[in-house]
């Protein structure tokens, strides 16, 4: 299939083979690592026609099958089967979307994907941003996109939206080697707004959960034998990034004068230079 043309021609569904054969081949060009296959050409032909409805009818299939992409490679580090799992975390985030505005799909199934993930995000083990030569990688941006995606969804009340806050928190304290570089932590505080707008966590677990991820995000109480800002970076430029984004962003969630004076308080305390004048 000539799929520069299908994107020329507005995503319009080509004639001739059926929808499940023309699904496939996109599939399987997720995991493309020619960048121009992968994100300007499968990518948005799914995420436009999920967008359309073209897939109303098998939307759950279609998310079945992303979830399932999920799992290709996973626990490989610095091998190509890391973009067939972060693209698709994109399009099951398309699939999910497209059911917060119209029900399409059960809740329980909803929730499935969900479960898939943030099972996923906590196993991923290949945290790279920009691969030369092969394009975006980003599997952590594009898993903080998908569960805010998820956040967003009416299948979800205060225990599963407080599950998603403590996956974000999970994802930022994990080991690194080197520091998020690639704007990973502001894609979480993305994932964190969506489930503060929702204003069904409320401030006795916002605070505990926000002081968890303080905990790990002062280099100057670390043991002084090895680098203490490489696995404490991530943990900060999250809290700097929330603060920055209820401070400044729109759609203010109704929490966001007590999580502002908590964050005030919090970078403080992980930043002594702001403790003086």
């Amino acid at each position: 299939m000539n799929w520069k043309q299908v994107c020329d021609d507005d995503f319009r569904v080509p004639a001739g083979p059926s929808l499940a054969e023309l699904t496939e081949e996109l599939t399987v060009m997720l995991g493309d690592t020619d960048p121009e296959r992968r994100d300007a050409l499968a990518y948005p032909t799914l995420a436009t026609w999920v967008e359309r409805g073209v897939y109303d009818d098998l939307l759950p299939a279609l998310g079945d099958g992303m979830a399932a992409g999920l799992r290709a490679g996973i626990g490989e580090e610095g091998t190509d089967s890391v973009f067939r799992r972060s693209f698709s975390a994109l399009v099951l985030a398309e699939c999910i979307t497209r059911d917060n505005g119209r029900p399409l799909v059960l809740g329980g199934k909803v929730l499935q994907w969900g479960d898939a993930i943030a099972t996923w995000l906590l196993r991923e083990q290949d945290v790279r941003g920009y691969v030369p030569g092969k394009g975006w990688a980003h599997a952590v941006a594009h898993g903080a996109d998908a569960l805010g995606a998820l956040a967003a969804s009416p299948h979800l009340a205060k225990p599963e939206l407080t599950v998603v806050l403590d996956v974000v928190a999970d994802r930022l304290l994990m080991p690194l080697g080197s520091p998020f570089a690639h704007g990973e932590p502001d894609r979480l505080v993305g994932t964190t707004m969506a489930v503060l707008r929702r204003g069904s966590v409320p401030m006795t677990v916002l605070e505990p959960w926000v002081n968890r991820i303080a905990a790990g995000a002062s280099p100057f109480s670390r043991a002084e034998d090895s680098d203490p800002f490489v696995p404490t970076a991530g943990a900060q430029a999250f809290l700097r990034s929330l603060y920055l984004r209820l401070a400044l962003g729109g759609r203010p969630p109704t929490v966001r004068a007590d999580l502002m004076l908590v964050l005030v308080g919090l970078l403080r305390e992980t930043n002594p230079a702001l403790r003086h004048p």
